[in-house]
């Protein structure tokens, strides 16, 4: 069993740490990981991505190829639909749909969400909205990571509940029990989608 999933987000969304939160899990319950990640311009705003290919079996390049990953996991709508060509054709698009305009020519974001919608397997929604009303803003991230935990199916919601507890847990037991309350509320939201 495998899944290849890409992240995606614009610097400061916090797309690193929904992959090391993954990696965590899928570490713990004995699943091979390769991850490449680019985030270099992330300090300016730039898009941040990460490929994760997490199996049963031994993995041989951290890079998925064009039409082979399973998820797009994007907190940033433009940017899901950046990385479309790598999507397999019955792959999944879990994104937020409050853009982040962090470019003069960012495209009217109703035509981007028109263009999202004609994807079979979406789940588009406002994360950050989400995330405000749970009283936890800087938890959208995990917000999102909850709405992905349904279809990433390698991954049990529980091991990942335990990496966020061990990826938070020097931050204390306030910010490790928001962002359990997040990741909960996302995937309770995605499981009234499917």
């Amino acid at each position: 069993m495998k899944k290849d999933i890409i992240l995606a987000g614009v610097g400061g969304q916090g797309i690193l740490s929904i992959a090391t939160v993954i990696g965590s899990a899928a570490l713990e319950q004995g699943l091979y990981l390769k991850q490449a990640e680019v985030h270099g311009m992330s300090q300016r705003g730039g898009d941040v991505q990460s490929h994760l290919r997490l199996s049963s079996e031994p993995i041989y390049s951290d890079l998925i190829p064009k039409g082979g990953a399973d998820l797009i996991v994007s907190l940033e709508p433009m940017e899901a639909l950046r990385y479309v060509p790598c999507l397999d054709r019955n792959g999944w698009i879990i994104t937020n749909t409050a853009p982040l305009v962090n470019i003069p020519n960012y495209p009217d974001i109703e035509k981007v969400k028109d263009e999202l919608s004609c994807y079979t397997n979406v789940i588009a929604f406002d994360v950050d909205a989400l995330a405000k009303d749970l009283g936890t803003p800087r938890g959208a991230n995990m917000v999102l990571l909850g709405a992905t935990a349904a279809a990433l199916g390698i991954l049990d919601a529980d091991k990942l509940r335990d990496g966020i507890r061990r990826v938070f847990a020097r931050k204390g037991e306030a910010v490790v029990e928001s962002n359990l309350k997040a990741f909960n509320a996302g995937l309770e939201y995605s499981l009234k989608q499917k």
